[in-house]
């Protein structure tokens, strides 16, 4: 079993999917078993679970407290 990705809230990532919105960019606003999303682009909030939204995210736009220079892909 692998090590879970570190998310902090107010970090925005870009998941793999679009929403039906269209939007890819969320906002995580609660960490814990399940991560607490909101879409950027319709203000959606969703509850996912952790290993299912780590399974989804292509890249860090933002990360809290840690530089990010043009979107830091995901290396696993």
């Amino acid at each position: 079993m692998r090590e879970p990705i570190e998310l902090h809230v107010g970090d925005v990532v870009e998941l793999r999917k679009p929403h039906p919105c269209g939007g890819r960019t969320w906002r995580i606003l609660r960490v814990g078993l399940d991560i607490g999303i909101e879409c950027l682009t319709c203000g959606r909030y969703v509850l996912v679970p952790r290993r299912k939204l780590e399974g989804r995210i292509k890249r860090f736009l933002e990360r809290e407290g840690l530089p990010v220079d043009g979107g830091s892909e995901l290396r696993l």
